[in-house]
């Protein structure tokens, strides 16, 4: 027997792009009983960026040699995984760790990665929704956490929010310069340095893509849907965009299949 658990985020003209980029836009076409070009069935035209709800970032999203999600094999998006939850852990602009995530579940070499921040509780159609928070003030991975992932080789990188780089390590930080203010102080308090020390823009500007993907360690953001019904479970987790071989990005389903015997 096998359950499944879709880890995918409920897509609507609601949900939120990535900061900057195009939202979903839906509209009928035709009708069942007729409208502007036809009749006899519901027929929709949709326009909208690759970065809208749970997506996968494709190597050519930021590499100009990369793949696009087209050409990449089934297999390198599929396979054994784990679902890390470290959302009793984190707070806005928290860092997580490689020893946060290992001393939580059993992480191997060439998993898929999943990381549960507890940030998609405030996605667009969540009870306590908040766009701001989601998108600006969610964690982000400590300074070592580039090296760790691809030394680990994992096939991909999942979170739970809106990117899998720190927000301040993004354009964000200059469109919210009174949210990077209270990032750095966090920072200052916690960790006793600034933000511009502590990561140099030079090396961790959104670093997750610009160091990861040309090695083809590539990530998806925005899951959520039953993750929290994994916490720290290993799991065997399928990706499936579509086969679109010109996509730099790609809109996606994300499934954990759970074998009983």
């Amino acid at each position: 027997m096998v359950k499944m658990f879709d880890l995918t985020q409920r897509l609507s003209i609601h949900t939120p792009p990535w900061p900057s980029y195009m939202p979903l836009q839906l509209q009928y076409f035709k009708r069942l009983a007729g409208a502007h070009m036809g009749k006899g069935a519901n027929g929709m035209i949709i326009t909208t960026s690759n970065h809208v709800g749970t997506h996968i970032d494709g190597e050519i999203h930021f590499v100009a040699h990369g793949r696009p999600i087209g050409v990449v094999p089934l297999e390198e998006l599929c396979g054994d995984a784990v679902v890390v939850d470290i959302s009793d852990a984190v707070s806005d602009y928290s860092l997580y760790t490689p020893d946060m995530l290992m001393k939580r579940a059993k992480i191997k070499k060439g998993d898929i990665l999943i990381i549960n921040t507890g940030y998609h509780r405030y996605s667009w159609d969540q009870p306590h929704s908040d766009e701001v928070r989601y998108m600006v003030k969610h964690p982000g991975p400590s300074p070592d956490f580039p090296d760790w992932a691809l030394k680990m080789k994992f096939k991909w990188i999942g979170v739970d929010c809106g990117s899998a780089d720190h927000p301040m390590n993004t354009i964000l930080r200059e469109w919210h310069p009174k949210l990077f203010i209270e990032a750095e102080n966090k920072l200052k308090k916690t960790y006793g340095k600034t933000w511009d020390r502590m990561f140099p823009p030079d090396e961790f500007y959104q670093v997750m893509h610009l160091k990861l993907f040309p090695k083809k360690l590539i990530h998806a953001e925005n899951l959520g849907g039953e993750i929290d019904k994994l916490k720290n479970k290993r799991t065997w987790i399928g990706l499936f965009p579509w086969r679109a071989i010109e996509m730099e990005s790609c809109i996606s389903r994300i499934v954990a299949f759970d074998w009983k015997k």
